[in-house]
């Protein structure tokens, strides 16, 4: 299992939650996280509060929840945009097809 006091000293830190807080439209919010998501998270908020500021300058009548929800839509809306990009199915099926049509004329010969 582990060879040494110092790997499982280690292990250990590497399994402790880090606590942050982070600020998404003027409100803080504390979290517990795994130590290697904290950049992706920081950035995550980073990027909502840049969309907050952005609908906050074309839309002085709204208050910061429409904004908020504003933003989430256009993210929520780019992930299932780029999901269906993801999906490779089509992609190997047409491979898939090649091979057999390769596999039928080196058979031939």
């Amino acid at each position: 299992m582990y060879s040494s006091v110092e790997q499982v000293e280690q292990q250990g830190i590497m399994d402790e939650k880090l606590s942050i807080r982070i600020n998404i439209a003027d409100r803080y919010y504390p979290l517990k996280i795994d130590r290697n998501d904290e950049e992706r998270i920081r950035k995550a908020a980073r990027h909502i509060n840049e969309k907050v500021i952005q609908y906050k300058q074309r839309y002085s009548d709204k208050d910061t929840q429409d904004f908020l929800a504003m933003a989430a839509l256009q993210f929520v809306l780019k992930n299932i945009d780029s999901e269906g990009k993801s999906d490779i199915s089509p992609i190997l099926e047409q491979i898939r097809e090649i091979n057999h049509e390769m596999d039928s004329v080196l058979n031939r010969e």
